[in-house]
């Protein structure tokens, strides 16, 4: 099970967070040009790399905060960024 440190709350188990999926995903720069196969991969298909990713997350059991956390995927490890540091 994950610890994720809500940045108001403190570290918390991740069954008070609610996963809101990869930050920042990229839109469509030229929708009128796909196909309805290009449609179907880029709304259906969410992208799995493996490795540290930017991921949304909120405290629903708590503070009900969004924040940012990068999490490798491989590992599940919660690293530093800027979001989460307090440095």
């Amino acid at each position: 099970m994950l610890e994720i440190t809500c940045p108001f709350c403190g570290p918390r188990s991740e069954t008070e967070y609610i996963n809101g999926g990869p930050s920042k995903v990229n839109r469509a720069e030229s929708p009128d040009g796909f196909t309805d196969s290009e449609w179907v991969d880029y709304l259906i298909l969410a992208p799995n790399p493996l490795g540290p990713v930017k991921e949304e997350w909120c405290h629903i059991m708590g503070c009900s905060l969004w924040f940012t956390i990068t999490r490798d995927t491989v590992t599940h490890e919660i690293l530093p960024s800027p979001e989460t540091s307090n440095e």
